[in-house]
């Protein structure tokens, strides 16, 4: 018995002696590999000692602005998208500071942090307004930021299933424990990325986009283990990004448009339906998506059946139709700019 026991025990040493050894090697390569097959799309931008990753297709005005939810996919997000839109206008995309092919920063991820970011990068890659801001899930909150600051710059805004500030109150939808623990072990994963350990992780589990593009998720999981920092980083910076968008609802009479992703029914008699363990909470979403629906005195708000979260892979049409209502709102009776649509 003791015999086998040392056994066991010296082979497990020999495995983690192993890992140790090819883990950091193989992420290495990993990570060349990388760089060497998925060159970055459009251009990277220097923003003063940093590149942001920004890819802008088609011609026209308004010039529509992506910003995608938190996660790995970056400007891939709108891959179902982009193309479409810039067959009737300037389209541009982008990764944030550490996502994919972006260069990271120091400091926190927030929402204003995130919007100078993106206006510098605007700058100096000669794209200027009006822009129609369309953002996904935590996108929101930064297209919002962006408003509050740059409001001179903004004719019209997209929230697809976006965040509301008010999301994580006790009496909202509060943090889930599930959510807290996947970020804890998220957490250390980032910690022993430098083993491969995320690469493996990425492999093995995918993503939680089943619609999303397959090369879009082959990139995404390529650059997982870079990503993953700054993504963790946004999410601790959650609280002060929603702080200073719950300060600042007002966006005038720029026209808006809100999709909010709903399960289908099977009843004829209705599109969409709240029902079994997410009723309470599919209520209260949709009560936030009317919320964010009334920031604007020309909005509209479209519930979006057979879609999960990520409208923008389950449904790109319906998020470019909401983009055209926008573009074309804005072509037609561009909205006059609020008194308190920017602080700079």
């Amino acid at each position: 018995m003791r015999k086998a026991l040392t056994a066991v025990t010296s082979l497990f040493a020999v495995l983690a002696t192993f890992s140790l050894v090819v883990g950091p090697i193989w992420e290495q390569l990993g990570r060349q590999r990388a760089i060497r097959d998925f060159p970055a799309p459009g251009h990277a931008i220097d923003i003063g000692g940093r590149q942001i990753q920004m890819d802008c297709r088609g011609v026209g005005t308004p010039t529509v602005v992506f910003d995608s939810g938190l996660g790995f996919f970056g400007s891939l997000s709108w891959a179902k998208v982009q193309d479409e839109v810039a067959k009737f206008t300037r389209a541009c995309a982008y990764s944030r500071a550490g996502i994919i092919w972006s260069d990271d920063k120091e400091g926190p991820h927030d929402g204003e942090g995130v919007a100078r970011d993106l206006h510098a990068a605007l700058a100096a890659a000669g794209e200027s307004g009006p822009f129609v801001m369309t953002g996904h899930s935590m996108g929101g909150p930064y297209i919002t930021t962006y408003t509050k600051l740059y409001g001179d710059e903004v004719s019209g805004l997209v929230y697809v299933d976006a965040s509301h500030p008010d999301q994580f109150d006790e009496a909202a939808l509060g943090k889930s424990l599930e959510a807290a623990m996947l970020v804890k072990v998220a957490k250390i994963a980032q910690g022993l990325s430098w083993t491969g350990i995320v690469r493996l992780g990425a492999a093995v589990l995918g993503g939680d986009a089943p619609n999303a593009p397959r090369e879009a998720l082959k990139i995404s999981n390529a650059f997982a283990s870079k990503s993953l920092g700054p993504v963790l980083t946004e999410w601790d910076a959650i609280p002060a990004t929603l702080d200073a968008v719950r300060a600042f609802r007002q966006l005038g009479a720029r026209p808006i448009a809100v999709l909010t992703r709903m399960v289908p029914t099977p009843e004829p008699t209705s599109n969409c339906a709240v029902k079994g363990k997410g009723d309470k909470l599919d209520r209260v979403w949709l009560e936030l998506q009317n919320d964010i629906a009334s920031w604007s005195v020309r909005s509209t708000h479209r519930i979006v059946c057979d879609a999960g979260h990520n409208i923008q892979f389950d449904r790109p049409d319906a998020v470019v139709a909401a983009i055209l209502e926008v573009v074309s709102e804005v072509r037609s009776d561009p909205p006059s700019r609020a008194p308190d649509a920017s602080l700079h």
